[in-house]
Parts: C-alpha cells; sequence; structure tokens
C-alpha cells in the first residue's frame, strides 16, 4: 500500500456475502463521520488529539456521548466528541435538533429547484446520509409561506412606467378533484429602470372583478400610478384596470396577435399571409398600419375573414404603442419580458405534475421567484433615453 491508493486485490470483494458486503460499508460510513467529528472537535479546540495544547487554552477533551444517527443505511450509533467546557456544537450532527439547517437550507434550494418532495427524499438521504419523510419536508417549507405573505404585502413604489401581465396556468388538487388554476404574476419597470415582481395572484378564472381586485391590491401597497399595461389580451383586464388606473394605457401584445392569427391559416398560405401582415405590425404610423390592414383584409378576407377580424376587433389596444418613441415602441409591443421570465418558471416546476393544494403553489413560485430575480440588477437596454422619453411625455406624473 502507499500513500495515495489503497492496494485492493481484484478479488477481495468476491470473498464477501452480501450481509459482510453491507456491514463493511457500514463499518466505513460509520467511521467517516466519527473522523468528521473529530475534525470539528480539533477545529472547536485549536490543536489535534496528539498535538499538545496551548497553555492558555484550559479546554480539553471530555470523553464521548453515545447518539443514534438516521441515514440511508439505517440507523447507527455514533459517538459525539465531548469538550470540558461544554461549549463543542457539531455542525454534522447538532445537539438537540433532528436536523441540521444545512440540510434544510439543502431542502429549501432542491424545492425552490422543483424537485418533488419524494426527489428531496432521495437526494437528502444520497447526500447527507439522513432520512427524511415528505411531512418533513412539507414542515421545512411551510415556513416559507410566512416570508411569501410578507413578500406579497410589501410596499411597491409610487409609480411605475411599464407592467407586463401573464400567467401560467397548474394542476391543483382541490376538494378531491384535480383542477387547472392560474398563477397570475406581475412584473413593474421601475423609475430605477430595473424590473421587480410586483405579486402573484392564483385564481381559475379572468374577470374585470378578479382584475379589478389585483389593482386594487397594489393600490393599497403604494402604486399611484401605471403609464402603460402590456398583456396578451388576458378576460376582462382593460375594465379591470381602468376602474382602478384610468389613464393607464393597455397595450395587447401584437406577437400573440400574431400567433392566434396564424392558426387560422394554412401552411401553403401562410408565408403569403405574414409577409402582408407584417406591412400591418411594422408600419412607421398607425395610419400606415390601418391603410395596411386594409389591403390585408382586401386580399385575404375571403379565406380568412376571421383572423382578419381578430385585427379589427383588437384594433385599438394592439395599435396603443404607435403612440410611443420607438425605443419605447420595442419593449411594449410584446410581453416577451414576463414570456420569457414564466418560461424560466417552468423550469423550476416542470417536475410538480399535480399540487396538493394551493399554498404549495405558492411556496413553490416564491422560491423559484426568488432565486430568478436576485439577478435582476441590470438596467433595461437604453434606459437612460427611455427615461427621458417617459419625462417629456408624463411630466406632470413622474415621481423621480
Amino acid at each position: 500500500m502507499n500513500d495515495d491508493k489503497l492496494n485492493i486485490p481484484p478479488d477481495f470483494f468476491k470473498k464477501f456475502s452480501k450481509e459482510e458486503f453491507n456491514s463493511f460499508f457500514d463499518k466505513l460510513f460509520k467511521e467517516g463521520v466519527q473522523q468528521m467529528l473529530q475534525g470539528e472537535m480539533e477545529e472547536h479546540l485549536g490543536y489535534s488529539k496528539y498535538q499538545k495544547k496551548d497553555k492558555d487554552n484550559q479546554n480539553t477533551r471530555n470523553g464521548i456521548s453515545k447518539k443514534n444517527v438516521k441515514t440511508s443505511r439505517g440507523s447507527i450509533s455514533v459517538d459525539i466528541p465531548r469538550d470540558r467546557e461544554a461549549t463543542f456544537e457539531p455542525r454534522l450532527i447538532p445537539k438537540h435538533k433532528r436536523m441540521s439547517e444545512e440540510i434544510e437550507d439543502a431542502i429549501l434550494s432542491l424545492y425552490a429547484k422543483g424537485m418533488s418532495t419524494a426527489d428531496i427524499e432521495e437526494q437528502i438521504g444520497g447526500i447527507y446520509g439522513v432520512e427524511i419523510s415528505a411531512t418533513t419536508v412539507s414542515n421545512v417549507t411551510a415556513r416559507m409561506l410566512e416570508a411569501v405573505k410578507t413578500w406579497q404585502s410589501r410596499p411597491l413604489d409610487q409609480v411605475y412606467f411599464i407592467v407586463w401581465m401573464d400567467g401560467i396556468s397548474f394542476k391543483v388538487r382541490q376538494n378531491g378533484k384535480v383542477i387547472n388554476k392560474t398563477i397570475y404574476l406581475m412584473i413593474g419597470l421601475n423609475n430605477q429602470g430595473t424590473k421587480e415582481v410586483l405579486g402573484m395572484w392564483l385564481h381559475e378564472t379572468e374577470s374585470a372583478s378578479f382584475w379589478m381586485s389585483v389593482f386594487t391590491d397594489i393600490k393599497a401597497r403604494g402604486v399611484e400610478d401605471i403609464f402603460i399595461v402590456c398583456s396578451d389580451n388576458l378576460t376582462g383586464l382593460t375594465d379591470g384596470i381602468s376602474s382602478i388606473y384610468p389613464q393607464a394605457v393597455t397595450q395587447v401584445c401584437v406577437v400573440h396577435q400574431i400567433r392566434n392569427s396564424l392558426k387560422y391559416v394554412v401552411w401553403k398560405d401562410k408565408k403569403a399571409f405574414m409577409a402582408d401582415l407584417k406591412q400591418v405590425y411594422q408600419a412607421p404610423t398607425r395610419q400606415a398600419a390601418e391603410m395596411a390592414l386594409q389591403e390585408l383584409a382586401q386580399k385575404w378576407q375571403h379565406k380568412y375573414g376571421y383572423a382578419i377580424k381578430s385585427w379589427v376587433n383588437n384594433w385599438d389596444n394592439l395599435t396603443h404603442f404607435f403612440d410611443f418613441p420607438l425605443e419605447i415602441r420595442k419593449v411594449i409591443y410584446t410581453t416577451n419580458v414576463i414570456e420569457s421570465f414564466n418560461s424560466t418558471l417552468r423550469k423550476y416546476t416542470r417536475n410538480r405534475l399535480v399540487f396538493p393544494n394551493d399554498e404549495a403553489v405558492y411556496k413553490a413560485l416564491y422560491m423559484a421567484i426568488d432565486n430568478i430575480t436576485r439577478k435582476w440588477t441590470q438596467t433595461v437596454r437604453n434606459w437612460g433615453l427611455i427615461m427621458s422619453q417617459f419625462i417629456n411625455l408624463y411630466a406632470d406624473r413622474c415621481r423621480m
């Protein structure tokens, strides 16, 4: 044997039965735990077991105490080192605690990354050698509910230049049945040029009364004015927001409108139809866009009347972006900001096929949002120019 590698004969493990093999690894695991505990004690005292201690240090080793620890291989008895001053607190296996904070933090981290409770049980057992139950995982994550309530009711800024809104649907168990519910999220662009998630609201259906309650919520938290609201034509949104923020402009996502239109166009016509449709939404002015829409209707009305009608019906809310300079147009004609955010959220929740209740949805989304938004430190592109344009447009409403 040398210092770097164990010289184990090739047929060494063939000599063991299954029981002997398991016993062998149980001893190795226990020995590893013991060595780590001894290392913690040495760090605590400031000298190793066979090293002469500092004369100014009166604390010494004072035997051991037995403790049973649950692991993925079953319960094992380990020797916890003690010191004479009783100040040693092992981090690996804390005194008077069933689980270390390190493991609790690991549970929260794994939960935030979208792992199910069953997967977390397995991961914690594999990483830390500690058996935990789904109930334990739920209890640990339950402490996040208070954080969710605090976050959802925190004060907000007085003014948001732009607000993007969208929703994500999840399957949630309710009254013994699995139903679809949507969590609606709101991202605001504040007067510092940075994005922030203003809140999340879980509901089964969209309606003007629901949106009125949402905007009443953020108004109660300090939001006095919103300049522009961008969404995917959510049902009742325009009526809901106009009752709380009557001066807000509602811009329907043009990209969503294009996608919805193309659903009714057969494959062989899509290229030609899109070429004509681009003349509408890429027009330099609203008047030019209206002329392009008339030409589109004359050419395609007979085949795709429903697609044309959807543009006509939503025309006012689709064309508000023409009232703004190009730099602002680029960030309000589409809901890409929140769609990209929601796409990232789905990566955190894709392992959750069904949530057991509403609280589980809020916990999972809150922790995912916290992880994602920690990186939101940069302002939006061309913020200086965009800010000056907003000030020129809304001089009497800007509170800088």
